[in-house]
């Protein structure tokens, strides 16, 4: 049968950006989606779309069709209390270059990396790392069938019903990550927390979450 919406897909794949290969699956660990429900990039769906088992692809995605451009905006600074884990700061983990997911004040989980660490404060990267990539997919379809029922009301893996933090990450494409561990802060307004911790209003701040990890063709949350 071709990929249509509802299709279950396994598929291996590789991404090459800026001429390195940066993420693959293999047939042995492919990825495996749920067609036309919003889980993968929409133009990484729509290269997929009407092929069969067996059938090869290879196509490009612009940045404005993968992560877009770098938002200068989602570099901030933030106060070194949004990394509290039990009242405690989590130095060990603020190490420049390091990625942190962060929780925001929607319950979505938001991965950061660590420009630099001040005696009070940490400057942040929130753009995704492909933001501003050119992605070059290639690889093959390996199944093909239609999703049960089950499948469409909790998930492929029982991810609408095991997710607390709701949605499907902001990985890439593979979303092989350790994703499923759930994010149980709480936060007030619109302020961000530590994962398991108790958040602090830091107005549009964010605080660290906690071991969350990501592949390469989910769309960002």
């Amino acid at each position: 049968m071709k990929i249509g919406q509802n299709s279950v897909v396994e598929l291996c794949y590789e991404l090459e950006v800026d001429g390195e290969i940066v993420d693959r699956t293999t047939k042995e660990r492919p990825l495996d989606y749920i067609h036309g429900t919003g889980s993968l990039l929409p133009k990484f769906e729509s290269g997929v779309e009407g092929l069969e088992a067996g059938a090869r692809f290879s196509f490009t995605l612009t940045p404005e069709e993968g992560y877009g451009e770098v938002d200068p905006d989602r570099i901030i600074d933030l106060p070194k209390q949004a990394f509290e884990v039990n009242g405690v700061v989590q130095e060990s983990l603020l190490v420049p270059g390091a990625t942190i997911p962060m929780l925001n004040g929607r319950g979505g989980v938001v991965h950061g990396k660590i420009l630099e660490v001040a005696e009070d404060s940490v400057k942040m990267d929130l753009n995704s790392p492909m933001a501003g990539k050119t992605l070059n997919f290639s690889g093959e379809i390996l199944t093909v069938r239609e999703a049960t029922e089950k499948e469409l009301q909790e998930g492929l893996h029982g991810e609408y019903v095991h997710s607390c933090c709701g949605g499907h990450g902001d990985g890439h494409c593979g979303g092989h990550g350790d994703g499923e561990g759930c994010c149980g802060g709480h936060g007030d307004g619109e302020g961000h927390e530590c994962c398991g911790g108790h958040g602090h209003d830091h107005g549009e701040g964010h605080g660290c979450c906690g071991g969350h990890g990501e592949g390469h063709c989910h769309k960002d949350e």
